[in-house]
């Protein structure tokens, strides 16, 4: 009886070490997302992209499920419901909610399909793949290519071509939408880039696509919002990650990965006071001024090491000015004990040191002087600003974490809060380079902005 347990064992090991070997080694990835809490996948072949919109032409005499057409950079598109498609019940949403897209590509057709969430790309072995059966999901058998299981969540895979594939379906859909192009002005004669050259479905899209996830997941995880002001250090830092994670390991699995991805973007200093090499440079970058009143803002001040550093510097700079800073933050913890803040020993004796003061417990804190050149407050500066105009506005690594409309606004009040000879100071992975409404200049490793 031992024997043939220790042998049932070792086949048992023989066969799960086999099933390991067919894990680690994947050829099949799939794109995942949901439909009504479920789990779905599409085989990433058929995937162009994944996109977000809004607001599609709509087309007359097509069935309930196609939503209209898009304009993807030249081609025009068919977006197709695939909710509505499964006869699934479709949240209510706000007409200027952005719909999550996947455009996929069949022989020489490309359609957007609308589904609830777009989360990863999952890779897994062929043969993990099981036939599907009548209990998954809440669709047609036939729509269902296969069932996979991976990571303790199970897949229904759909087959696109047969969705979107069949006779009827593209009669129904681009013949209509061809018809109905007319009226809307739109050419679909062919699909074609606005260079005229044919668009041809990439063979291989997993960069394009594992990024488009590392942007999504940012503004999930970090409510980071890659636009042109820091879409080049994005670009640089996705390459980076890709070469440390290896190119299986891309997506984020947690918060955890995002701030990893992001370790490297915050500025020299962030959260801390400044060291000496930094101060100087900043004093550099500050604007020749023989100004009585020199105002400052610094929102996002956290906890106020950056405003204090601020505060300090100008005193150096404008010995004779009177200084007032506006530090603002909507971290109530944060503007409330900033006024109680004490300096670490290590900087004592600093090029803080002129602006310190010793308490009567030992500890060191900013003179009175510095401190009442300080108004920490509680505000959001996307919403109305009291305050005069200023001569230096000090946001860095702020605007980033604003959603790209937002940051828009952010810029417009920059603008008309920031005087003629004033500067704007960004984030060091954070520019204005599409921006013609700014001039720049470098100062050592720091980028001045100033109106044009």
């Amino acid at each position: 009886m031992e024997k043939v347990t220790e042998k049932n064992v070792s086949i048992n090991e023989a066969l799960a070490e086999e099933k390991k070997e067919h894990i680690v080694v994947a050829d099949f990835k799939m794109v995942t997302f949901s439909l009504a809490g479920k789990d779905y996948a599409i085989d990433i072949m058929k995937v162009k992209e994944i996109a977000k919109a809004n607001r599609f032409t709509y087309v007359p005499n097509t069935s309930p499920f196609v939503l209209g057409v898009y304009n993807l950079r030249g081609d025009i598109i068919p977006i197709i419901d695939l909710r509505l498609f499964f006869n699934i019940e479709v949240p209510e949403q706000k007409s200027d909610d952005l719909e999550n897209l996947i455009i996929v590509t069949v022989e020489d057709q490309t359609f957007g399909i609308v589904v609830d969430i777009i989360e990863k790309v999952v890779a897994i072995h062929s043969s993990t793949i099981q036939p599907p059966h009548p209990l998954f999901g809440d669709i047609n058998i036939k729509y269902i290519y296969g069932v996979v299981e991976s990571n303790n969540r199970l897949y229904i895979l759909l087959d696109v071509d047969r969705i979107f594939g069949s006779k009827i379906h593209q009669e129904q859909t681009t013949e209509n939408i061809r018809g109905a192009s007319k009226t809307v002005g739109i050419d679909l004669t062919e699909h074609k880039t606005k260079t005229g050259a044919k668009k041809v479905a990439p063979k291989d899209d997993d960069t394009d696509i594992d990024y488009t996830f590392v942007l999504d997941s940012l503004k999930q995880l970090k409510k980071f919002t890659v636009t042109s002001i820091n879409e080049q250090w994005v670009q640089s830092r996705f390459l980076s990650w890709k070469k440390e994670r290896g190119s299986d390991n891309v997506q984020f699995v947690d918060e955890k990965d995002a701030d990893a991805f992001l370790d490297s973007f915050y500025s020299v200093c962030s959260e801390k006071f400044w060291q000496e090499k930094y101060a100087k440079t900043i004093y550099k970058a500050l604007p020749e001024t023989s100004a009585k009143q020199i105002n400052v803002w610094n929102p996002g001040c956290g906890k106020g090491y950056e405003a204090y550093s601020l505060a300090c510097l100008m005193k150096k700079r404008y010995p004779d000015a009177r200084i007032r800073i506006y530090a603002h933050d909507i971290d109530l913890l944060c503007v409330s004990n900033a006024p109680l803040l004490t300096v670490p020993p290590e900087y004592v004796n600093s090029w803080y040191k002129e602006y310190l003061t010793k308490t009567v417990s030992g500890e060191y804190t900013f003179s009175p002087e510095i401190k009442d050149s300080i108004l920490f407050e509680y505000h959001d500066c996307l919403h109305t600003n009291s305050m005069p105009d200023v001569d230096l506005i000090f946001c860095r690594d702020v605007i980033s974490f604003f959603d790209e409309k937002s940051q828009e606004t952010i810029l417009n009040e920059f603008d008309e809060k920031l005087k003629g000879n004033g500067v704007l100071i960004l984030g060091d992975n954070e520019l204005l380079t599409s921006s013609m409404r700014w001039s720049e200049k470098m100062v050592d490793s720091v980028t001045v902005y100033s109106k044009q």
